[in-house]
């Protein structure tokens, strides 16, 4: 039917054919594409210009090339005669709207053939360097001058495609008139609000451009570095060589990044989350919020813009319709890596600011955070970056009170995750997941329950006191300060004691690393933090165990030179504010003195 309509001599029947072969191409290409490359259509499109030149015509024309421009099979089919009148069209100016459709098949055209390995030559002979910036000028001036939804459609479209290149990247970010030009075409209330349409296309169109210009490139593993040389050698021409762009650098992304957020970037993402809700438009606006966020000096300004809203708009969005299923396999299969990337953007802003600040007043609002947050630390899919902020965030959050910590402690599959993480080859991700614990240990009876009755979950924390990274010894002995609190906790101690030989050993280095049989290490220990936790442990541990154990034990605490430990503290701190120190520095030498043990004066 669509050949044969293409055949036609009337205006109605042609634009008909023209129309139905345009939608086909966007809910079935493949069949579209086939029908394109049969024998004469390509032919019978451009006489039909001819047989019929109307605006009308020619602009249904275009709308269609630019449609087969997005398929590799066509663009290789087009004939000169096509490109030669679209390069036309996209150069005058009575027309508007077919200026901007036939701009955006040349567009299509240009950049889709440069990704064809095969066509990387053929798309060079096309469309040079200097015709694809007066492209982006021709597309800039329509978004810039033109309100006609058609026009503004076609050359938002285009510059999705073009701004995926780094040197528009470049100059995109450095025009600020452009982009508050574009950011008035979004609608600061819903359309039944208003009465005013904005296509859910260009509202996409527009969070893609700011993407393109804002994205970072991927964090690579050492493996996928390596696969993508081999993908290099194995390529040849533009194609390979765009990724090792300059521009594409982080410190330019970074500038550029930071220029867009000068000029609204984040105010306009959160009003295109109220305005719309597409999946697809809200998960670029949250990988492009992930972008922003991922320098550090943009988050207060993205916190102060709405970002952290828009962002828990999206996931709360997201959640509501994964939890639809009860099952937690189909929940896990129905979340994406874009829902990830928003959560991660969202943790990186709960990371940097108190949760109120992030989230709002009352507590209601920071129990909703708890699952997006788990899930990126459990989630299968979730890498190790986002595993690690996971855990800040979440970190962060309990902070916030003891019944926030204790929800999150509760979290299905959230401890059992934490806890193989600290096993983690990474000294941060291990330090995140130690740090975790630490604060969910303060505010969850349950999970201090826990760990104070386990022996091998005791033995982690007594191992990780005793490793070379501060922060890490200063989680894992804070939370073990806290654990002694409990009789349970001292016992199983004692058994791991009797048994290992290296409890105590751990509590005098913490106090004094001069304890440690290895000195040529000790100086450069010492931290006022590590001292205190220690002593609270040896305090807690020798009043818990009793004096019968700790005569017991006598030859061990020698061995460890903790009395020598704890005299040199008492030597050391003797100011009226150092009381936190010296009380269970007394407290300790008092209960050793009690069993007979030598203290050295």
């Amino acid at each position: 039917m669509i050949v044969d309509g293409l055949a036609e001599t009337k205006q109605d029947d042609l634009l008909a054919s023209l129309t139905l072969l345009t939608a086909l191409f966007q809910v079935d290409a493949e069949s579209a594409s086939v029908i394109f490359r049969q024998e004469n259509v390509i032919t019978g499109l451009m006489d039909a210009i001819d047989l019929c030149p109307s605006d009308t015509v020619a602009l249904e024309l275009a709308h269609t090339l630019s449609q087969a421009c997005g398929q590799k099979t066509c663009r290789e089919a087009l004939s000169d005669e096509a490109i030669q009148w679209l390069r036309s069209r996209a150069s005058q100016t009575r027309f508007p709207a077919l200026r901007a459709a036939a701009a955006v098949a040349l567009v299509k055209l240009s950049r889709g053939a440069l990704s064809d390995t095969e066509s990387s030559q053929i798309s060079e002979s096309h469309i040079d360097g200097k015709e694809e910036m007066d492209l982006v000028n021709v597309m800039k001036g329509m978004t810039v001058s033109g309100d006609d939804q058609s026009t503004l459609s076609d050359a938002v479209e285009g510059l999705v495609y073009m701004s995926a290149e780094p040197s528009v990247k470049e100059m995109l970010s450095n025009d600020p008139s452009f982009w508050k030009q574009l950011f008035s075409h979004v609608p600061k209330r819903r359309t039944e609000d208003t009465g005013v349409s904005v296509p859910s296309s260009v509202l996409y169109g527009i969070v893609m451009i700011a993407l393109n210009v804002c994205l970072y490139r991927p964090r690579l593993t050492e493996e996928e570095t390596q696969m993508l040389k081999l993908k290099r050698l194995a390529n040849s021409g533009k194609a390979a060589q765009t990724q090792d762009n300059p521009l594409d650098d982080d410190d330019h992304v970074k500038e550029r990044c930071k220029r867009l957020v000068q000029v609204g970037l984040v105010g306009a993402l959160s009003a295109i989350v109220k305005v719309t809700d597409s999946q697809g438009v809200r998960a670029a606006v949250g990988r492009t919020l992930l972008s922003l966020v991922e320098n550090k000096e943009n988050r207060g300004k993205v916190l102060q813009e709405g970002g952290a809203k828009a962002l828990t708009t999206i996931i709360r969005a997201r959640m509501a319709e994964v939890y639809k299923d009860k099952s937690t396999k189909a929940q896990y299969a129905a979340l994406e890596s874009s829902d990830l990337q928003t959560i991660q953007a969202l943790a990186k802003l709960g990371i940097t600011a108190a949760p109120f600040q992030v989230f709002g007043p009352g507590e209601a609002v920071l129990y909703d955070a708890i699952r997006p947050f788990t899930l990126l630390v459990i989630h299968s899919s979730a890498n190790l970056l986002q595993r690690f902020e996971g855990m800040m965030a979440l970190t962060n959050l309990s902070s916030a009170s003891a019944e926030v910590a204790s929800r999150i402690a509760a979290s299905e599959g959230l401890m059992n995750k934490v806890e193989l993480l600290l096993l983690e080859e990474h000294q941060l991700v291990r330090r995140a997941a130690i740090e975790l614990i630490c604060n969910l240990l303060a505010g969850s009876d349950q999970l201090f329950e826990k760990y104070s009755r386990s022996t091998s979950k005791l033995q982690v924390l007594v191992a990780l006191s005793d490793v070379d990274d501060l922060p890490t010894r200063l989680a894992s002995s804070g939370g073990l300060a806290q654990l002694t609190a409990s009789p349970a906790t001292c016992g199983n101690l004692l058994a791991i004691q009797l048994e290992r030989r290296r409890v105590l050993q751990i509590f005098a280095q913490l106090i004094n690393p001069a304890a440690n049989p290895d000195e040529s290490q000790a100086p450069e220990q010492v931290h006022p933090g590590l001292i205190h936790r220690g002593l609270v442990c040896v305090r807690n541990f020798l009043t818990s165990v009793g004096a019968e154990n700790v005569k017991k034990l006598s030859s061990d605490i020698v061995e460890a030179r903790l009395p020598k430990a704890l005299v040199s503290v008492v030597q050391r701190y003797r100011q009226p504010n150092d009381a936190a120190i010296l009380v269970p520095a007394a407290e300790a030498l008092k209960l050793l003195l009690d069993c007979g043990i030598e203290v050295p004066r």
